[in-house]
């Protein structure tokens, strides 16, 4: 088996738990071999993590346009109060502060669903009262009773912006979501009608339309507002230039300074062919040690998959455990030429495909306090068949996830018998990790569409079909001898682990994050119940999964894995070929058949089950802090590494010392 041990660098003693409160827990993350970085790799990674967190205004307006107005009353309520801070409604308060501070706004990170407050309006209301008018956040001309009348139904009102986004395809999504990516009063149709008025089909190098911009009406026409230096979201951006800037003065090699210049262009003008030309020679940089994501990047947060959500990732490579990433994608074209789908949609020369292990050094934007364990970039299709793309696997975050984990009674609740929980302990952690790289690496570099096929054509179910196809590309090839003869497992049993985690995640366990009575809404958990409902339903001939009763509770069983398998195979083959021709109605079908519904009697039973173990549906991180040592005449000689602030703490912080935009 390839070196993979991130444990041996892991301070058994860190203390990962922060806070825990509604249904989430805060982490903290260990930034392993951060002292092995030479003093200008250190430097960078201070410089990028303060561009990382000058952003984060950017995805609280991206999320609702009151978001920012929202928290700064908040933390004045929170900071000025006087009362008994041991109340009932205090204690609600602070509850919902730190709710609004986790989803980037009054919506939850995930289910995108609005947070509703414990406490009564009739306190919020005196808390408004009592504070000084210097203390109110209030726009031009905006009065506290203004205030108090525009926010009171925004905060209390469970029908006024109930969801941030709506992905149900039998309404208008856009007039429907409640993010702040479209102006009022626009539609669904005008925004397809614009862009598709745009949009060249035989264009073999497009833009991503949409990606960083808002669209809005003006004067009964639509137009877009582009986010860039002398556009929305300015003064922000601004800020990240200049320590995108200061990064450059310290960057590894003429590379990795070529697009950060880049990057830099592309933010004063706002061009998206600028991004592509910045994104191509991101790709291509795999020899920096530091490296980082920043922009207008992921489409969940819009309803139509268009417009990106900032985020920001800084992080440096874990040399070690690197070994099996870059085996997967030195054998790209192997996976590919093998792949179970029409040769129709295989790449003919799989280019590019790059893949490292990191250790995450600062999260920002869209991914924190919520992050992903994997990524793949840039998304652009043309991009990644004609340059590759690059795919990384965050180990310090699943490693924090893992050891935060342990002991917790799950597998004993859970996990249907003995033999099946030997299994998920000996090969989960690996399998889990392979998952990732398999994923990130090469599911979603994997494939192509057809000519002139419009890359938005899924509409509001193309972020989830997109991910089920990289699930499905990762689980296939879990099962496949390949990996013995790689020597990236020791074990041709070992994938069992991993499906049988899968399924049982699909089919119940993630039901716990759904409230009751509620449809599936997420994009990653559409595609999980997608992919194991539909197994179990064309297996069920062949009881290859079944849904079983034990003692009264339910668990899944897997009769046949290598069925199991050649399922996954006609699945991942169907869902590439929705995606290579543009098949709304194939992808819709399998969406609304099998991803969004919830059987409530098998719901109340994992959340009943759950309950007894008091284990949180959610998990995000605080960020460490880094502080520069200068000399006497203010160089910078070290940066060092903290980790002792809580999450309260660093959330007024990041608001004290990092807010750019206005109300």
């Amino acid at each position: 088996m390839l070196a993979f041990n991130a444990s041996a660098v892991v301070d058994k003693n860190f203390d990962y738990h922060v806070d825990r409160f509604a249904d989430i827990e805060v982490l903290r993350y260990e930034v392993p071999e951060f002292d092995r970085l030479s003093l200008n790799q250190k430097k960078m990674v201070y410089y990028l993590s303060q561009a990382a967190q000058y952003g984060r205004d950017i995805i609280w307006d991206q999320n609702g346009k009151y978001n920012l107005q929202i928290r700064k009353l908040l933390e004045n309520i929170f900071n000025s109060y006087k009362g008994d801070k041991n109340s009932k409604e205090f204690k609600a308060f602070e509850k919902y502060l730190k709710q609004v501070w986790f989803g980037n706004g009054i919506h939850h990170h995930y289910s995108t669903d609005k947070f509703l407050p414990e406490f009564s309006q009739e306190f919020f209301t005196a808390q408004v009262a009592a504070l000084p008018d210097s203390m109110l956040p209030l726009k031009a001309g905006q009065t506290r009773e203004d205030l108090l009348s525009t926010l009171i139904p925004v905060i209390f009102d469970p029908s006024v912006m109930p969801k941030r986004v709506n992905q149900d395809g039998s309404v208008d999504v856009v007039a429907t979501s409640a993010s702040n990516l479209y102006g009022d009063g626009v539609t669904q149709a005008e925004v397809e009608a614009y862009y598709a008025a745009l949009k060249n089909p035989n264009d073999s190098t497009p833009i991503s339309y949409g990606l960083n911009a808002k669209v809005v009406k003006e004067d009964g026409k639509i137009k877009e507002e582009p986010y860039h230096l002398n556009g929305l979201y300015g003064p922000a951006i601004a800020k990240i230039i200049y320590w995108l800037d200061m990064a450059k003065s310290v960057a590894e090699n003429d590379a990795q300074k070529a697009y950060i210049t880049k990057l830099i262009d592309y933010y004063i003008t706002g061009d998206l062919r600028l991004f592509d030309e910045y994104s191509i020679l991101w790709a291509e940089d795999t020899a920096s040690d530091v490296d980082f994501v920043n922009g207008f990047i992921e489409s969940y947060g819009d309803p139509l998959g268009m417009t990106g959500s900032w985020e920001s990732y800084v992080n440096f490579k874990n040399k070690e455990a690197s070994s099996r990433t870059e085996t997967i994608s030195s054998n790209a074209q192997w996976f590919e030429d093998n792949s179970p789908i029409d040769p129709r949609f295989r790449k003919p020369e799989v280019k590019g495909v790059s893949a490292k292990v990191i250790n995450a050094a600062m999260l920002a934007g869209d991914a924190f306090p919520s992050t992903a364990i994997g990524i793949n970039l840039p998304n652009a299709d043309w991009i990644r068949a004609a340059h590759g793309s690059k795919s990384v696997t965050i180990e310090n975050i699943t490693e924090a996830y893992d050891m935060a984990s342990h002991g917790n009674g799950f597998n004993e609740e859970f996990v249907i018998d003995a033999p099946t929980r030997k299994l998920l302990e000996d090969y989960l952690y690996i399998t889990d990790m392979l998952h990732t790289d398999l994923h990130e690496c090469l599911g979603h570099a994997s494939g192509q569409l057809l000519p002139g096929v419009d890359p938005d054509g899924l509409k509001e179910n193309g972020s989830a079909l997109e991910e089920a196809r990289a699930d499905l590309f990762a689980l296939y090839y879990l099962a496949d001898p390949k990996l013995i003869e790689l020597g990236i497992l020791d074990n041709p049993e070992a994938y069992k682990a991993e499906y049988y985690k899968y399924m049982l995640n699909g089919l119940m366990t993630q039901l716990n994050r759904i409230e009751p009575g509620k449809n599936i809404e997420e994009a990653h958990m559409r595609n999980r119940q997608l992919i194991a409902a539909w197994i179990l339903d064309k297996g069920k001939k062949d009881k290859v999964v079944e849904v079983v009763k034990k003692n009264g509770k339910t668990y899944v069983k897997i009769n046949d894995y290598k069925k199991m398998r050649t399922l996954i195979g006609n699945l991942l083959a169907e869902i590439q070929r929705i995606k290579s021709e543009g098949d709304y109605k194939g992808g819709a079908d399998l969406i609304n058949k099998y991803a969004v519904k919830v059987d409530p009697k098998l719901h109340k039973e994992v959340l009943d089950r759950f309950s007894k173990l008091d284990i949180p549906p959610y998990r995000g991180f605080i960020n460490p802090v880094y502080e520069p040592v200068y000399d006497d005449k203010g160089n910078i000689t070290d940066v060092k590494i903290k980790h002792g602030e809580n999450y309260t703490q660093q959330m007024m912080r990041l608001s004290q010392d990092y807010t750019t935009l206005p109300f």
